[in-house]
């Protein structure tokens, strides 16, 4: 849906997009990645599980998971892998339930 979902908040880049843009940065040439991309909590949770032993970082959009997900958190803390939450808008100018 990204790319076409509220432009005006999210902006029309793509996934595949930004997904290339990662891996092209000049700043990206000495690292690797994988990408995933699920509605679904659970897999959320068993892709961090899985590939923990692979990765050195995770960057993670956990979209709406952030207000409600503590599966999620706790998974993240549980693999011990240095991680960064990042959002596709700058949630503290947005609804009061979106501000964490």
């Amino acid at each position: 849906m990204l790319g076409t979902r509220q432009q005006e908040i999210y902006g029309n880049d793509t996934l595949e997009e930004l997904m290339m843009w990662l891996q092209t940065s000049p700043i990206s040439t000495d690292h690797s990645f994988k990408f995933f991309q699920s509605n679904h909590e659970g897999e959320l949770i068993d892709i961090l599980q899985d590939e923990r032993h692979w990765a050195n970082g995770i960057i993670i959009n956990p979209g709406a998971f952030t207000h409600y997900s503590y599966a999620i958190r706790d998974a993240i803390a549980a693999i011990q892998v240095p991680t960064v939450e990042v959002h596709l808008s700058d949630i503290l100018n947005r609804e009061e339930f979106r501000r964490i």
